[in-house]
């Protein structure tokens, strides 16, 4: 039999052993984590598999994925599109894209014709214009009423969308034939290049109105020129292949009056601008969508520094004038006063 004071020395000894199984356990534990590849949900690229495994064991293993890794190039189809947040904000309006209509056709004449045109289908066709309308009315003179016929003046709104395809069909061609075949060549490369820089600038420019014959000259509303003489495209001014002028606004804007205040916007920066483009506005305030190359009879005659020199002469010419007959007045007034007081004392 077994003494008391060896069964005690046993059960001693198994209480050591068990104790150091259990500290040992975590040891082995982390030691076999640290010798197995980490389980990650995504899938990892045979690369950076090899990478992991070739690399040190240590007690807290970095996990590293191919979405993650700088060292491991995607292909081309499987890398990720840009985000939202990263990508161009959109412009609330369609513009016409100078590159992609240069891109689809070789001959700079179409792509001018195309790029224009599309300014001009994009632009609103509606404006306001004055409207006399006469009516009898009953008023009071010396005394009695009687009846009078007088003028009033209301501002109406205006859709000219129809003039344009009437005049058009009316000879025979397209919209985009009429509209802007009809124009200068020379005019109509100035206008592109500075419709396109005030819209690089974010002006969203638009066209209205281009070339127009005398008949569409005609029933054009509004301020406008002698049928025959304007220079839109008038027969006294070359007529169809010579319009040296064109009606331009900005359609950024989802209102009228947005769209007012945009276009404002884009008559400064053409009269701030247009002249290294070779256009202006010869008009200004009295017709102010008006455009036409600067180097034009009609931008001359109104604008030209010939016009300047003789208006700032006129301007001269009054002011000494002005100087000259102050004294006359000033001793004629004198006289006066002198010669009513002889009556009174006498």
């Amino acid at each position: 039999m077994m003494s008391s004071q060896q069964f005690t020395t046993r059960a001693l000894c198994r209480s050591v052993v068990f104790a150091g199984c259990i500290m040992a356990w975590p040891a082995g534990a982390a030691e076999l984590e640290a010798t197995s590849p980490p389980n990650v949900a995504e899938a990892t690229s045979a690369a950076t598999v090899e990478q992991m495994a070739a690399q040190p064991t240590t007690a807290e293993p970095a996990l590293t994925t191919a979405s993650i890794t700088p060292s491991v190039i995607l292909a081309p189809d499987e890398q990720a599109p840009p985000s939202a947040a990263t990508e161009a904000p959109q412009p609330a309006v369609a513009s016409a894209d100078r590159t992609e209509i240069l891109d689809e056709c070789p001959v700079i004449d179409v792509c001018v014709d195309r790029y224009l045109w599309a300014l001009y289908e994009r632009a609103p066709k509606l404006d306001k214009i004055r409207e006399t309308e006469r009516r009898v009315v009953t008023v009071k003179r010396k005394g009695r009423m009687v009846k009078v016929t007088r003028s009033f003046t209301k501002l109406v709104d205006n859709d000219f969308t129809w003039k344009d395809p009437k005049a058009a069909d009316r000879v025979g061609r397209t919209m985009m034939e009429y509209v802007i075949g009809g124009m200068d060549r020379g005019f109509k490369l100035k206008l592109f290049h500075a419709l396109h820089a005030a819209e690089q600038a974010g002006l969203c420019p638009g066209i209205t109105s281009a070339f127009r014959d005398d008949y569409r000259q005609e029933i054009a509303s509004g301020l406008k020129a002698a049928t025959n003489r304007s220079y839109h495209g008038g027969s006294l001014r070359g007529g169809y292949g010579h319009g040296l002028a064109a009606d331009i606004v900005s359609v950024n804007g989802a209102t009228r009056a947005q769209r007012w205040v945009a276009t404002e916007q884009l008559w400064k920066w053409v009269d701030a601008n247009g002249r290294s483009f070779g256009v202006g506005r010869p008009y200004l305030d009295r017709d102010p969508p008006h455009v036409g190359p600067v180097d034009g009879e009609e931008y001359a005659k109104h604008r030209g520094p010939a016009v300047k020199v003789a208006a700032a002469e006129t301007r001269k010419h009054k002011r000494l004038a002005a100087r000259q007959d102050h004294p006359a007045a000033k001793r004629a007034k004198a006289v006066r006063a002198s010669a009513l007081g002889t009556r009174r004392t006498g």
